[in-house]
Formats: C-alpha cells, sequence, structure tokens
C-alpha cells in the first residue's frame, strides 16, 4: 500500500543525493497517496526547481496554496519563481501577501525579518516605477485637466498604489445619507469665498485687537461635563492650550463678542451660512497655542461644511483631513467636511490663529435644506421634556 511518508523521505533522501529525477518520482507518489498536505506539495516543487523546472514548480506550489492560501512558504516561494522570471505584477502581488501573512507573526526570525526586507524593497519598488509611469502617462492630461480632476485622479493613483487610504464619513450625530464624501470641497462651490478672504486684514486685526485687550474672552474648546470618561479630548478638557472665542453658537449671535467684532460680525450676516435654529451657524476664533495639537476626530453631521479662514499662521503648523495634508496660509480660505477624520498641529513657538465657521454641504439641494429644517424642528417639537405648543 502506498505510504506518503516513505515516499516523501525516499525523495528528500534522493534529493539530498543529487538524484534529481528520482527525488521527484517519490515526491510526486506522495502527493497522489495523500494530496491533502501542503508539506508534500512544498518539497515536490523543490525538486522541480532543483531541476530548473519552472512550470513542474509553479504547479506543486500553487496546489500548497489551493489547501492553504495563507501558507507562508508556499506564498515565498512562489514570490521568488516569479520574480526570478521577471514575471514582475504575479511577483509583486506575492511580495505583498507575504508582507500582509508576516504582520500577523510577532515572533521573527532573523531569516524571516531578511524575507520581509526583500518583499518590502520590492513592492516599493515596483510601485515607484508604476508611479513614475502613471505620472509620465497622465503629463498631457494633467495639464490640460482643472484643478479638481487633478486632486481626484491624484488621490485615485496614490489608493491604488497603497500610499494613500479612502477615508469615510463618520457622523456622531445626524447623518445624511448619499453625500459624496469629499475631504477638501472644489472652491467652486462656494463662490463667496473671495469675498471672505478679501475680508482678512480687517478680521484679523479686530481679533488682534481683542487678544490684547485685559479681557479677551477666550474659553476652552473642549469642555466635557464632569464624570466623563477618559477619551481623546481628555488632554484639552478644559484648556487654554485650544481655546475660542464665538460671535455665534449653536446658532445664537453672541451679542457682546459681535460688537468687539464688528465689522466681521456683518460680513459673517452677508454670507450664506447653515443657519439651524438652535445648531448652526457657529462662527468662531480659533487659538492654537504654541507646541499643541488637535487629535484625529470626527464631526458631528455631514450637512454641513466647515470653513477655514487662517489669520495668523507661524510656520510649522499642519492640517490633514483625511489621507490630505495642507499648510494654512493667512488670507486663503478652504472648505472641508468635518464628518472625515482630521486633525491640526502647531509645533511652532506662536500661536495660531483661524476664523472657523460653518456653511451647508454644497451636495445639498434647496429643497433638501428646507427639508432638513423642518426634521429639526418637528424634532424640538415632540422632545418630552418642552411643552408643546400650536
Amino acid at each position: 500500500m502506498p505510504d506518503p511518508h516513505t515516499d516523501n523521505e525516499l525523495g528528500l533522501s534522493a534529493l539530498e543525493a543529487g538524484d534529481v529525477d528520482q527525488a521527484i518520482k517519490y515526491l510526486a507518489a506522495a502527493t497522489t497517496s495523500d494530496p491533502s498536505v501542503p508539506t508534500l506539495w512544498l518539497n515536490l516543487a523543490l525538486a522541480h526547481r532543483t531541476a530548473g523546472d519552472d512550470g513542474g514548480e509553479r504547479a506543486a506550489l500553487e496546489r500548497a496554496l489551493e489547501l492553504d492560501q495563507l501558507h507562508l512558504m508556499a506564498r515565498i516561494r512562489l514570490a521568488e519563481l516569479h520574480e526570478r522570471r521577471v514575471e514582475l505584477g504575479a511577483a509583486t502581488d506575492h511580495w505583498a501577501a507575504v508582507l500582509g501573512i508576516c504582520s500577523r507573526i510577532s515572533n521573527q526570525t532573523p531569516e524571516l525579518r531578511e524575507v520581509i526586507g526583500h518583499a518590502r524593497e520590492f513592492v516599493d519598488g515596483r510601485q515607484q516605477e508604476l508611479a513614475a509611469a502613471v505620472e509620465h502617462g497622465l503629463a498631457d492630461a494633467m495639464q490640460r485637466a482643472s484643478e479638481r480632476d487633478r486632486r481626484r485622479i491624484m488621490a485615485a493613483t496614490d489608493i491604488m498604489l497603497g500610499q494613500r487610504r479612502p477615508y469615510s464619513s463618520q457622523c456622531h450625530g445626524f447623518f445624511y445619507p448619499f453625500l459624496p464624501p469629499d475631504e477638501f470641497f472644489d472652491r467652486g462651490h462656494f463662490p463667496w469665498l473671495e469675498k471672505l478672504e478679501e475680508a482678512t486684514s480687517v478680521i484679523r486685526d479686530e481679533l488682534k485687537t481683542i487678544l490684547a485687550s485685559k479681557d479677551p474672552g477666550l474659553a476652552p474648546y473642549i469642555r466635557m461635563p464632569p464624570g466623563t470618561p477618559r477619551n481623546l479630548w481628555s488632554e484639552l478638557d478644559g484648556s487654554p492650550n485650544w481655546s475660542a472665542l464665538h460671535l455665534w453658537l449653536d446658532g445664537e449671535r453672541v451679542a457682546a463678542v459681535c460688537d468687539r467684532a464688528p465689522r466681521t460680525a456683518e460680513l459673517m450676516e452677508s454670507l450664506p451660512l447653515a443657519r439651524i435654529p438652535g445648531r448652526a451657524p457657529a462662527v468662531f476664533f480659533s487659538i492654537l497655542k504654541a507646541g499643541n495639537r488637535i487629535p484625529p476626530h470626527t464631526g458631528v453631521t455631514n450637512i454641513r461644511s466647515i470653513v477655514h479662514l487662517p489669520l495668523i499662521v507661524p510656520e510649522k503648523c499642519g492640517f490633514r483631513v483625511g489621507g490630505e495634508t495642507r499648510e494654512w496660509h493667512e488670507g486663503e480660505a478652504f472648505v472641508f467636511d468635518d464628518t472625515i477624520e482630521h486633525e491640526a498641529w502647531n509645533a511652532s513657538n506662536q500661536d495660531r490663529s483661524l476664523l472657523i465657521l460653518d456653511c451647508w454641504n454644497p451636495h445639498l439641494s434647496e429643497e433638501e435644506q428646507a427639508m432638513i429644517l423642518n426634521i429639526f424642528a418637528i424634532s424640538e417639537r415632540q422632545r418630552p421634556d418642552k411643552p408643546l405648543r400650536g
């Protein structure tokens, strides 16, 4: 009766003795007797490799993977085979799979670390070659494309190359389905940004006057109720390291602050901000002190867009939304979706100051805006802690 264990031992002995043909005969017999053991297929692949039979080696290794797609040695040997044959696409796929499998291995031997190093070098090199090829192939089209289209195709390419991951909208409050999760909105949606930017010097001067006063009125931006469990905001809770001065808060005009920045307030009245009773807009000066950062987080609702107008921005300040990082430039506004993970930092030795305001998500129609307002109004009337009216 055929014995796969005996055939395997005879095959390995023949291979060690240099009798490759006899080794293949015995090892093939072992896989025939028991085709369910990946190790037997790996030994047969080794014999074919020693014989210079790439086809036989590939077939044996692929049979091993059919039994276990996460078999590390089978993946390594297939990656080596395809790399040796300059079959770069397949080699890249298998080396990438090797990296994925190894990421789950905590105790890596020196030999395995060497393999991982080669795999990473190979995959990174292939990605760089592909990136250069894509850049060259798109050069003419990119010159003709709009700023929006260039940004989108570059992001798509980075995701394809594994240099960037896609981010989704994550709301902690009201979520409106089917809105595109755009990290930074195209300026074409907000033609009034130029009006806002033209007023930068006026707004900055009013802020400087406030900051130079005896009592600027700044308050910590993060103020959590007592007893809140420790979370990502704990370090900034009640801290002046990130402070704010609100001109509008939860949709209510803060008259005392608007009186201190009257021209800024007048401008805000003229802009198409999101006006939702009890909720929006929020308009405030945001001060991030030197050497501090705001941790990665997401916002409350995707029906709004957040506008940043940089007023006082030292070097070494930055802002990331999803996979895109930008620097603030004084007087240059941008608009982003704060339900996509974002963070900010000030690594300078001076404070950073912005004017922040919110407006409607540009992908909402006026009819949708009206219905959303109605939803909130109905919700407020149905709150059990308020008397019903009308």
